[in-house]
């Protein structure tokens, strides 16, 4: 346990996509002996997730996309199952995942209900992410989904039966951690039981 933190230095190691910094810090241990660490933080600002899911058909409503990280990191093709997700920007969580849901996945949301937030990666990245799940229908679909173009995205939406998209959780089809959590949200909440 470490207490009485103190940031000594910070320096800027990137800022080409997002912002790499190096960070040197005083603290105290439980002993009361003082210890001193450098360790890097990646910030790439704060994100929101959603989970779409309709309990009359059974049905979730998810992503895949392109991820260059997983690429490689071995994943052979570098494609990825996820549930719609988007940085803040300037936007507050809930603003920010009904633009994003919109536009990755076409359907215009009315219910969003925050479930929780969480440090995805907090060794070494620091956003935290907003966790939402929503309930949808046809009728709220405005358009076929798939991102903004001049965000050069390329993202197609999938729609799943639910209990398929939970074996594709345990044989690894699915592999993004955001989803896995909505996904478990969703059945140990009972939220999928008709």
């Amino acid at each position: 346990m470490i207490s009485d933190v103190k940031i000594l230095d910070v320096t800027l190691l990137s800022d080409n996509w997002f912002k790499l910094r190096k960070f040197t810090y005083e603290g105290t241990q439980k002993d009361g002996s003082k210890i001193v660490h450098t360790r890097e933080a990646y910030d790439r600002g704060n994100g929101a997730v959603i989970l779409l899911y309709n309990k009359d058909a059974q049905t979730v409503v998810l992503t895949r996309q392109f991820r260059l990280p997983t690429f490689v990191n071995g994943n052979a093709d570098g494609m990825l199952i996820e549930a719609c997700a988007g940085l803040l920007d300037q936007d507050n969580a809930e603003d920010c995942i009904r633009r994003e849901t919109e536009e990755e996945t076409g359907y215009r949301i009315t219910n969003i209900k925050k479930v929780f937030e969480a440090y995805m990666s907090p060794g070494s990245v620091t956003e935290i992410l907003y966790f939402f799940i929503a309930e949808y229908s046809p009728e709220m679909e405005i358009h076929e989904g798939g991102g903004i173009a001049e965000e050069e995205e390329n993202i197609e939406r999938l729609e799943l039966d639910f209990q398929e998209s939970l074996a594709m959780m345990d044989d690894g089809r699915i592999k993004d951690g955001k989803t896995i959590m909505l996904l478990q949200h969703l059945a140990l909440k009972g939220l999928m039981n008709k």
